[in-house]
């Protein structure tokens, strides 16, 4: 399959178009009201547990593991239906729906993201942004090891990263080269983080909120375009 002329768009979703922080927070409380804090602590303790050995989030494996010695406790049913039944559409940014549709109108827009096989789609697909995206979807264990994979059910000339995680645009950098533009969204906990590292390559733009990219044009997201600055405020 030839190269198609147009770049694509590639979308991050936690933390770039969906506030996966403030659900991470909620989870906590809830846990904390239903079981305590010590064991609210504990979950916490198991999902970091799971992410270091698989290398993603997973609140159901983690959920999965809490319920040892909490099998006669009646709100642990209801976790699952608290996960499952989340509601993750009222928890996008600003203007997310609105973003992707502007960029859908400019060239293809895939989501891009990292995630489990069950939580992280039924994620995206409750958000609206499956939809929005007319399904054009990959969730993998680490993206930045998937980029051969993604080239090839989705080539193109160029590639644009839209992503809150600084190192992991640099990453991604570091293997497609000039083929790809990397836009840090300063939004959630990493891109905080990330204020305080060295990131090399630097990202070739920076915005505060996903919403500024309704305003951009197809070509100042190619590489011959001047550096945008960041908007004040």
């Amino acid at each position: 399959m030839s190269e198609a002329a147009a770049p694509v768009f590639l979308l991050d979703v936690d933390n770039t178009l969906l506030d996966n922080d403030r659900f991470g927070a909620e989870l906590g409380d809830t846990l904390a009201t239903a079981f305590g804090a010590d064991q609210r602590d504990r979950y916490w303790s198991i999902y970091e547990q799971l992410r270091d050995e698989a290398g993603f989030a997973d609140y159901l494996g983690a959920l999965q593991r809490f319920r040892r010695g909490l099998d006669n406790e009646p709100a642990l049913l209801q976790m699952s239906k608290y996960l499952l039944e989340y509601p993750f559409e009222q928890r996008l940014y600003p203007h997310a729906l609105e973003t992707v549709a502007r960029l859908r109108a400019l060239a293809p827009t895939v989501i891009l993201s990292d995630g489990d096989i069950v939580f992280q789609p039924r994620k995206i697909q409750r958000t609206g942004l499956w939809a929005a995206v007319r399904g054009e979807v990959l969730v993998y264990i680490h993206k930045q090891r998937m980029l051969v994979a993604m080239q090839q059910r989705y080539p193109a000339a160029h590639y644009v990263m839209v992503d809150d995680k600084p190192q992991l645009l640099a990453e991604m950098k570091r293997q497609l080269g000039a083929r790809l533009t990397t836009v840090f969204v300063r939004q959630g906990h990493y891109a905080a983080e990330g204020e305080h590292e060295r990131i090399e390559p630097a990202p070739d733009q920076t915005i505060a909120c996903i919403g500024e990219l309704r305003g951009r044009k197809l070509e100042d997201f190619l590489p011959s375009a001047p550096a945008i600055p960041l908007a004040a405020g």
